[in-house]
Protein backbone atom coordinates (compact mmCIF):
# COMPACT_ATOMS: atom_id res chain seq x y z
CA UNK A 1 0.00 0.00 0.00
CA UNK A 2 1.41 3.40 -0.97
CA UNK A 3 2.23 5.70 1.93
CA UNK A 4 -0.22 8.32 0.65
CA UNK A 5 -3.07 5.86 1.18
CA UNK A 6 -2.10 5.00 4.75
CA UNK A 7 -4.70 6.19 7.21
CA UNK A 8 -3.69 8.93 9.67
CA UNK A 9 -5.01 6.53 12.34
CA UNK A 10 -2.90 3.53 11.24
CA UNK A 11 -0.57 3.70 14.23
CA UNK A 12 -3.54 2.98 16.52
CA UNK A 13 -4.80 -0.03 14.57
CA UNK A 14 -3.96 -1.50 11.17
CA UNK A 15 -7.75 -1.87 10.75
CA UNK A 16 -7.87 1.80 9.71
CA UNK A 17 -5.84 1.00 6.55
CA UNK A 18 -8.70 -1.04 5.10
CA UNK A 19 -9.91 0.32 1.77
CA UNK A 20 -13.47 0.44 3.13
CA UNK A 21 -12.53 3.58 5.06
CA UNK A 22 -11.14 5.44 2.03
CA UNK A 23 -14.53 7.02 1.30
CA UNK A 24 -13.95 9.15 4.40
CA UNK A 25 -10.97 10.82 2.72
CA UNK A 26 -13.19 13.38 0.97
CA UNK A 27 -10.55 16.12 0.93
CA UNK A 28 -7.87 14.04 -0.82
CA UNK A 29 -8.15 16.05 -4.06
CA UNK A 30 -8.82 19.50 -2.58
CA UNK A 31 -5.79 21.31 -3.98
CA UNK A 32 -6.29 24.40 -1.81
CA UNK A 33 -5.81 22.42 1.45
CA UNK A 34 -2.51 21.38 3.02
CA UNK A 35 -2.01 17.71 3.91
CA UNK A 36 -2.61 18.50 7.58
CA UNK A 37 -5.88 20.29 6.76
CA UNK A 38 -6.95 17.31 4.63
CA UNK A 39 -6.10 14.95 7.49
CA UNK A 40 -8.24 16.93 9.94
CA UNK A 41 -11.23 16.35 7.64
CA UNK A 42 -10.28 12.69 7.07
CA UNK A 43 -10.01 12.01 10.82
CA UNK A 44 -13.28 13.80 11.56
CA UNK A 45 -15.00 11.73 8.88
CA UNK A 46 -13.58 8.50 10.28
CA UNK A 47 -14.85 9.43 13.74
CA UNK A 48 -18.26 10.50 12.43
CA UNK A 49 -18.62 7.29 10.38
CA UNK A 50 -17.11 4.78 12.82
CA UNK A 51 -17.38 6.34 16.30
CA UNK A 52 -17.29 3.07 18.29
CA UNK A 53 -14.24 1.75 16.41
CA UNK A 54 -12.46 5.05 17.03
CA UNK A 55 -13.28 4.85 20.75
CA UNK A 56 -12.05 1.25 21.00
CA UNK A 57 -8.82 1.71 19.03
CA UNK A 58 -7.58 5.30 19.03
CA UNK A 59 -8.98 6.58 22.33
CA UNK A 60 -7.72 3.48 24.14
CA UNK A 61 -4.10 4.13 23.07
CA UNK A 62 -3.98 7.91 22.61
CA UNK A 63 -2.99 8.89 26.19
CA UNK A 64 0.18 6.77 26.07
CA UNK A 65 0.98 7.42 22.39
CA UNK A 66 0.60 11.19 22.74
CA UNK A 67 2.60 11.48 25.95
CA UNK A 68 -0.52 12.78 27.71
CA UNK A 69 -0.84 9.92 30.20
CA UNK A 70 -3.04 12.07 32.47
CA UNK A 71 -5.85 11.67 29.94
CA UNK A 72 -6.27 8.02 30.92
CA UNK A 73 -7.83 9.15 34.21
CA UNK A 74 -9.43 12.35 32.93
CA UNK A 75 -13.23 12.44 33.22
CA UNK A 76 -13.62 14.58 30.08
CA UNK A 77 -11.62 12.05 28.11
CA UNK A 78 -12.66 8.61 29.23
CA UNK A 79 -15.98 8.97 30.94
CA UNK A 80 -17.44 11.58 28.65
CA UNK A 81 -15.86 11.27 25.20
CA UNK A 82 -15.61 7.48 25.15
CA UNK A 83 -19.22 7.17 26.34
CA UNK A 84 -20.35 9.66 23.70
CA UNK A 85 -18.62 7.85 20.85
CA UNK A 86 -19.70 4.38 21.94
CA UNK A 87 -23.34 5.53 21.83
CA UNK A 88 -23.13 7.78 18.76
CA UNK A 89 -24.96 6.72 15.62
CA UNK A 90 -22.83 7.24 12.49
CA UNK A 91 -23.13 10.69 10.92
CA UNK A 92 -22.89 11.78 7.30
CA UNK A 93 -19.40 12.53 6.08
CA UNK A 94 -18.15 16.06 5.59
CA UNK A 95 -17.05 17.40 2.23
CA UNK A 96 -14.52 20.19 1.82
CA UNK A 97 -16.07 23.49 0.80
CA UNK A 98 -14.05 26.36 -0.65
CA UNK A 99 -16.27 29.09 0.88
CA UNK A 100 -15.90 27.50 4.32
CA UNK A 101 -12.15 27.24 3.75
CA UNK A 102 -11.86 30.94 2.83
CA UNK A 103 -13.86 31.79 5.96
CA UNK A 104 -11.68 29.59 8.17
CA UNK A 105 -8.42 30.81 6.63
CA UNK A 106 -9.35 34.46 6.96
CA UNK A 107 -10.16 34.04 10.66
CA UNK A 108 -7.15 31.81 11.40
CA UNK A 109 -4.81 34.25 9.65
CA UNK A 110 -6.18 37.36 11.39
CA UNK A 111 -6.24 35.61 14.77
CA UNK A 112 -2.70 34.41 14.26
CA UNK A 113 -1.11 37.73 13.43
CA UNK A 114 -2.85 39.52 16.31
CA UNK A 115 -2.69 36.71 18.89
CA UNK A 116 -6.49 36.74 19.21
CA UNK A 117 -8.37 33.79 20.74
CA UNK A 118 -12.08 33.44 19.98
CA UNK A 119 -14.69 33.54 17.23
CA UNK A 120 -15.28 37.25 16.62
CA UNK A 121 -14.11 38.51 13.24
CA UNK A 122 -12.11 41.65 14.04
CA UNK A 123 -11.63 43.08 10.55
CA UNK A 124 -14.04 44.04 7.78
CA UNK A 125 -12.25 41.65 5.42
CA UNK A 126 -12.63 38.72 7.82
CA UNK A 127 -16.29 39.58 8.44
CA UNK A 128 -16.99 39.73 4.69
CA UNK A 129 -15.58 36.18 4.24
CA UNK A 130 -17.51 34.69 7.16
CA UNK A 131 -19.31 31.55 5.95
CA UNK A 132 -20.33 29.01 8.58
CA UNK A 133 -23.12 27.79 10.85
CA UNK A 134 -20.75 26.13 13.33
CA UNK A 135 -17.14 26.94 14.11
CA UNK A 136 -14.36 25.41 16.18
CA UNK A 137 -11.02 27.05 16.97
CA UNK A 138 -8.02 25.27 18.46
CA UNK A 139 -4.73 26.76 19.60
CA UNK A 140 -1.27 25.30 20.08
CA UNK A 141 -1.67 22.02 18.19
CA UNK A 142 -0.34 21.30 14.72
CA UNK A 143 -0.93 17.53 14.52
CA UNK A 144 -4.33 16.78 12.91
CA UNK A 145 -5.32 14.13 15.47
CA UNK A 146 -4.28 16.38 18.38
CA UNK A 147 -6.44 19.18 16.93
CA UNK A 148 -9.48 16.96 16.51
CA UNK A 149 -9.13 15.34 19.94
CA UNK A 150 -8.60 18.69 21.66
CA UNK A 151 -11.93 19.83 20.21
CA UNK A 152 -13.73 16.57 21.01
CA UNK A 153 -12.41 16.31 24.56
CA UNK A 154 -13.35 19.97 25.07
CA UNK A 155 -11.72 19.93 28.50
CA UNK A 156 -13.14 22.45 30.92
CA UNK A 157 -16.14 23.27 28.73
CA UNK A 158 -19.26 21.93 30.49
CA UNK A 159 -21.45 22.32 27.38
CA UNK A 160 -18.97 20.47 25.13
CA UNK A 161 -19.66 23.07 22.45
CA UNK A 162 -16.79 22.03 20.16
CA UNK A 163 -17.73 18.36 20.46
CA UNK A 164 -21.34 19.16 19.60
CA UNK A 165 -20.29 21.11 16.51
CA UNK A 166 -17.85 18.43 15.29
CA UNK A 167 -20.46 15.70 15.66
CA UNK A 168 -23.50 17.62 14.37
CA UNK A 169 -25.31 17.09 11.07
CA UNK A 170 -23.22 19.39 8.92
CA UNK A 171 -22.33 18.45 5.35
CA UNK A 172 -19.52 20.90 4.48
CA UNK A 173 -16.31 21.96 6.16
CA UNK A 174 -13.40 24.31 5.71
CA UNK A 175 -10.19 23.89 7.71
CA UNK A 176 -7.24 26.23 7.99
CA UNK A 177 -4.09 25.89 10.09
CA UNK A 178 -2.11 29.10 10.45
CA UNK A 179 0.73 30.44 12.62
CA UNK A 180 -0.39 32.10 15.86
CA UNK A 181 1.51 34.88 17.62
CA UNK A 182 0.84 33.53 21.12
CA UNK A 183 0.26 29.77 20.69
CA UNK A 184 2.45 28.98 17.69
CA UNK A 185 -0.40 27.47 15.66
CA UNK A 186 -4.15 27.88 15.42
CA UNK A 187 -6.72 25.84 13.56
CA UNK A 188 -10.15 27.05 12.49
CA UNK A 189 -12.83 24.62 11.33
CA UNK A 190 -15.93 26.18 9.74
CA UNK A 191 -18.98 23.96 9.19
CA UNK A 192 -21.98 24.47 6.90
CA UNK A 193 -25.15 22.54 5.97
Amino acid sequence: MASSSVSPLARYSNEWNSMKYSSCNTAANATYLTQSEKDVIYILNLIRSYPALFAKTVLKKYPAFSGNDYLAADAYYFKSLVDTLLKLEPKQILYPDNSCFISAKSHAWQSGITGYVGHERKTRDARSKKHYFGECCDYGHNDPLDIVLSLLIDEGIPTFGHRVVCLSDYAKIGVSLQPHKKYGTNAVLDFYY
